[in-house]
């Protein structure tokens, strides 16, 4: 392999979880001699007793682990599933058998080494290795012969210490340094705080007092967002020690108690000199970053600790999110998961051979690994699996566990507790004994109306039923006294959102007409009566409807013709109900809107005025390139499919026999593209290119000359311009690709625009502006051949992105910081060393970024490639029909992260006049057409010309 590859390879397996804590040496040996392998589902990979070849890691997908007492196969019992980042078969470093059966759950990808291969390192790197392998390979921690016979006798497992999250009093560097900064710009800047403290007759030495603190530090810092935010920021350094409760509490509380940093633990502890002072203020942001970035994690583990009953309601809306985001739980209901956040407990432990239960004894408790590994042990086989973070275990009495892992625990009684509750407050709807209707009642807090009166303290949510019922249900409990807008229609508007997923137009439209006509039964005045109050219904459900999709329903001729024959039927209606009469004029409007005017579109297209969203029937101008990289223009709708495509480029060579359609980027790739794919010239990567060519000469394309991208860097102009223009117009530009996408793409995006044959351009546009400013950034580095002018480079990328921050621009702010952590420019060492000390992590800790969001005010440019990921987690790790119904919990979860957008846009973004200076048209010019080289491999290759590897 090129050092290039194995710089790509290893920066790959670095984000692999059973791979972080491997030495860098042996991981790059692991780049050499790995095999890359993909199954689909239901391979076979080896059998119970087999003798093993080869050792695994788990990139993508999940294995069944199968354990038969029998020699039959058939009788095998699947005991668990082993996750991305799982890596087994160490058994055969001494050629004993496999303990279990191993099968393909889905379409995975593993990272395989061979036996010899497995052997050479084991010999080379033991002392890494031992460490990080399951015993009796690796290291018993606790060194007793006791231990050790347990291991032998009883097979119980032992944890491999990825991560432990136990409070300490042996701080890591890393945080002994914070706490040094800010207790030394404390006593600089506000040397009050820390001083000694009477309280109950009893003198405590130079103590701050917890409030104090926290108000403290949200002076500091525009990246604390709350008064929570900096409790958190304080636990992590409480958790290592660095400060101390005077009483020795484990839990940072914003009141006022005392705490004391460790430096003031000491009779004699010393004050900063003016040089310390100073180096301090020049550490204290990047501090105050690290910090904001980790204390979420110490206040999470803050909460869990505490007792069930001593949590508050914000601490439980805490755990609630963090759990919808964990896999083991990705199939349970809200209200089961708000159940949980309220009965978890936090347990931490320290010393691995611990044993929490063995295997034959009865299960007393759940288990979700937050943090860390298990290993899985069966008697006789020894260990079969090892489980990671986000796995769960303790269902089966065949599974052991033991730590060191940070896992969430969940004792029967309340788990089953919680089962017959969530059963008990279940309601069902039946039609010829099937359910068409299931839901569940749930707390709906006290309110008052408007009237005085109490409102009922329990509301009954959807869970699932036939598209039908459910459209049937939100009719009948609409509160037709509500606006459009007001927060208790959030159901309805989940409804309206999702119903394309399950219940299409051409479905929802006979539906709806079919619920408007007046009843056959009753008096002529309960007819009146019901018919008003159900066609309001009617109407208002069209009137949010047409708002949401707005221009697509234009799109759509089933729509518009039902907007037509429904708007006839309510204007026929109002002559004999004159209550209606007010909605007319709002569906006249809707109705009567414009016909649609072609667009023309462009990748390239700078457009003056104000950017328009792109359409499905909007017209595009593309080249598409041949085999001898000429090229033919095409003129097609942007939804167009690969079909289409291939009809317009035969139109103009003349002929399509046997034409393919093939997407190439700028490093070689190539992806035959299916006929029913839709809007490709969107989705091709920064630098891609779309080809047509027979079949059978695919193998012959080759990438073109102008995707590698420029020869030199454009330094000399871009350090010209200010790192706040080149933000501010950067995030004027952001702002009107991200104002175009229509909350409906992301939807059609993660469930397959070519289910609903929709277009997701715009979202298109914006995800690959964050793929080209991530280039950007580590192409100017890299075609940047003199060291002092790449470490100013590097100074001002990370001004930009502080600026970034300012503005609320967190896509482009992680896309900069995304690429200052790419491989080609983490690698620079020269580089790095006379630049600035930290570089934030965009990758460690998610939890932090939806905690800053929650906190900031709109208008807000969101890190939308975290929005995509939450929202395809929450579609693949839940089944979209459940027993034929439609999984409405589902619908509600994705459609909560749909809000996000909105949120985010709901109040308009006026670019500030006074940063429009008289070079803003140069800077705005450049902003939007960046040139970059999206070649991994190529960069790599600059990176070690500029800064070969040392020996």
């Amino acid at each position: 392999l090129v050092p290039a590859n194995v710089d790509i390879i290893f920066t790959r397996l670095k984000e692999v979880k059973a791979f972080e804590k491997f030495h860098p040496n042996l991981l790059q040996q692991i780049c050499l001699c790995g095999y890359y392998e993909n199954l689909e589902k239901g391979i076979t990979l080896f059998r119970q007793g087999d003798i093993g070849s080869n050792w695994y890691a788990v990139l993508t997908g999940s294995l069944d682990v199968k354990v038969s007492d029998t020699s039959n196969h058939q009788d095998a019992v699947t005991i668990c599933t082993l996750g991305i980042g799982t890596a087994f078969g160490e058994s055969i470093l001494d050629n004993t058998p496999r303990h279990a059966t191993i099968v393909t759950r889905e379409y995975s990808e593993l990272l395989r080494i061979e036996q010899k291969d497995f052997k050479a390192l084991w010999e080379k790197y033991r002392q890494y290795m031992s460490g990080l392998l399951t015993p009796p390979y690796g290291v018993m921690e606790t060194g007793s012969n006791n231990d050790s016979k347990l291991w032998k006798d009883l097979n119980v497992c032992v944890l491999v210490p990825f991560f432990s999250s136990m409070i300490t009093k042996v701080p890591s560097e890393k945080i002994l340094r914070a706490g040094k900064i800010l207790r030394n710009t404390i006593l600089s800047r506000a040397p009050h705080m820390i001083r000694d403290r009477k309280y109950h007759l009893k003198t405590y030495r130079q103590c701050c007092v917890g409030t104090e603190l926290v108000d403290w530090m949200m002076q500091q810092s525009t990246c604390v967002h709350s008064r929570s935010q900096a409790v958190g920021m304080w636990q992590v350094l409480l958790e290592e020690g660095v400060l101390n409760h005077v009483d020795q509490e484990h839990h940072f509380q914003d009141k006022y108690l005392f705490y004391r940093f460790l430096d003031d633990e000491r009779e004699d502890a010393p004050l900063p000199s003016e040089e310390e002072k100073k180096e301090c203020d020049e550490e204290l942001q990047d501090t105050m970053l690290l910090l904001s970035q980790i204390g979420p994690d110490a206040h999470m583990r803050m909460i869990l600790r505490k007792p069930p009953g001593q949590r508050s309601i914000d601490d439980l809306e805490i755990i609630y999110e963090e759990l919808l985001h964990i896999k083991a739980l990705s199939h349970l209901s809200t209200t089961v998961k708000r159940e949980l956040a309220g009965v978890l407990i936090f347990e931490s432990h320290p010393k691995a051979g611990t044993v929490l239960f063995n295997q034959g004894e009865e299960g007393t408790s759940w288990y979700i690994i937050l943090k860390g590994s298990v290993n899985v042990v069966i008697y006789g086989k020894g260990v079969v699996c090892t489980l990671h973070e986000g796995d769960d275990f303790g269902k089966l009495a065949l599974v052991n566990d033991a730590p060191r892992a940070a896992s969430i625990v969940l004792h029967k009684e309340d788990f089953n507790r919680i089962l017959r509750d969530v059963e008990a407050n279940t309601v069902r709807l039946k039609e010829h004994d099937q359910d068409v209707l299931v839901l569940e009642k749930i707390p709906a807090g006290n309110r008052v109306s408007n009237q005085g009166s109490s409102q009922p303290q329990h509301k009954y949510i959807v869970m699932s039923g036939t598209p039908e019922k459910i459209l049937e249900h939100f009719l009948e409990t609409m509160r037709l006294e509500a606006t459009l807008n007001e927060a208790t229609d959030s159901v309805l508007n989940d409804f309206i959102m999702m119903h394309c997923v399950f219940m299409p137009n051409s479905q929802l439209c006979p539906a709806l007409m079919a619920q408007y006509p007046f009843p056959s039964q009753g008096t002529e005045q309960e007819k009146m009566d019901y018919s008003l109050n159900n066609k309001r219904r009617v109407i208002r459900l069209v009137l949010q409807w047409a708002a949401l999709y707005g221009d697509l329903l234009q799109e759509d001729e089933a729509a518009m013709a039902f907007l037509e024959e429904f708007y006839v039927s309510v204007s026929d209606d109002t002559r004999m109900i004159a209550a209606l009469k007010e909605q007319l004029p709002e569906l006249e409007k809707i109705v009567k809107q414009h016909k649609v005017l072609l667009q023309l579109f462009n990748t390239s297209d700078d457009r003056a005025q104000k950017r328009q969203p792109i359409r499905g029937s909007d017209e595009v101008l593309f080249k598409v390139y041949c085999i001898d990289q000429t090229y033919t223009t095409i003129r097609v709708p942007v939804s167009s499919s690969v079909k289409e495509v291939i009809s317009a480029v035969a139109d103009k060579l003349g002929s399509g026999e046997g034409l393919i359609i093939v997407k190439m980027s700028s490093g070689g790739e190539k992806v035959v593209l299916k006929p029913h794919d839709v809007s490709v010239f969107t989705t091709l990567t920064v630098n891609g290119r779309l080809f047509a060519c027979p079949r059978d000469q695919f193998d012959s394309l080759a990438p073109l000359p102008e995707q590698e991208g420029p020869s030199a860097g454009t330094v000399g102009t871009f350090e010209l311009m200010s790192s706040k223009d080149l933000a501010h117009q950067m995030t004027i530009y952001d702002w009107e690709l991200f104002n175009c996408v229509h909350e409906l793409e992301l939807i059609y995006h993660t469930f397959g625009r070519h289910n609903f044959k929709k277009t997701t351009a715009n979202l298109d546009l914006f995800l690959r502006r964050f793929n080209e400013i991530q280039f950007w950034v580590v192409t100017e580095i890299c075609l940047c051949s003199q060291l002092s002018k790449r470490v100013q480079l590097l100074k001002k990328y990370i001004k930009i992105a502080a600026h970034c921050k300012e503005y609320k621009n967190l896509n482009s702010f992680f896309a900069i910081i995304m690429g200052l952590s790419n491989v080609a420019v983490s690698r620079l060492s020269l580089t790095w060393e006379v630049s600035p000390s930290y570089s934030p992590d965009p990758s460690r800790n998610h939890r932090a970024y939806r905690l800053t969001v929650a906190k900031l005010d709109p208008p807000i440019i969101p890190f939308m490639p975290l929005l995509i990921k939450d929202m395809t987690f929450t579609h693949e790790g839940n089944k979209t029909l459940t027993d034929n119904l439609v999984n409405f919990e589902k619908m509600r979860m994705i459609a909560n992260t749909v809000r996000t957008v909105k949120f985010c846009r709901s109040q308009s973004f006026n670019p500030d006049a006074a940063l429009a200076n008289k070079n803003h048209q140069d800077v705005r010019s450049y902003v939007r057409q960046l040139n970059v080289i999206d070649n991994q491999r190529t960069l790599s290759q600059m990176s070690h010309r500029l800064e070969p590897r040392r020996a």
